[in-house]
């Protein structure tokens, strides 16, 4: 009995320290996107809003990005370059007419978040030393299931910042 109880003990405490030290950006199940190795943040949809914005052309999206409480506090400060452990996300849903409104408004004058375009979240984590070779952000993106893009659409992310360096990489403005 006392082996059985020992036992018990063991590995009540070793899961303990298994949760403990596993790592926060995600489950244990969901895929970390590769290249940057980085997870769906849990708890990201009740982050802060930065801000929003209607994306034109090809994407004819809106978007949303969120920033979690280091990245929120950077933003407020205006503080470039963003310190380690900011993490920004952005989520995006296809523009569409509103129908029921602009019945009401009698053109068509308003548009809604519709469904969620195949690539609808992206995260960016800055960890100046672990991405030290693209500019100290790490990048992903996943579709609307949480299933990563592949490696050849994440090797565009870092490319496509670099126009924007001198607000370290970060193309969103706050909108307080």
């Amino acid at each position: 009995m006392r082996k059985m109880t020992f036992l018990l003990v063991a590995a009540v405490a070793t899961a303990g320290v298994v949760a403990f030290t596993a790592p926060t950006t995600g489950s244990a199940e969901q895929e970390a996107a590769p290249v940057y190795r980085i997870k769906i943040f849990p708890g990201y949809r009740d982050w802060k809003l930065i801000s929003v914005a209607h994306e034109a052309g090809n994407l004819n999206d809106l978007r949303a990005v969120l920033g979690n409480d280091i990245a929120v506090k950077a933003y407020r400060e205006g503080k470039l370059p963003f310190p380690d452990g900011a993490v920004i996300a952005r989520l995006s849903w296809e523009y569409v007419p509103s129908e029921e409104n602009n019945k009401v408004f009698g053109r068509e004058q308003s548009f809604v978040a519709g469904p969620q375009p195949e690539w609808y979240l992206q995260f960016m984590v800055k960890d100046s030393r672990k991405y030290a070779a693209s500019g100290g952000w790490g990048y992903a993106q996943f579709d609307k299931n949480g299933k990563p893009a592949n490696e050849a659409k994440h090797n565009t992310c870092f490319p496509c910042h670099v126009p924007i360096k001198d607000r370290d990489y970060v193309f969103t403005q706050y909108a307080p």
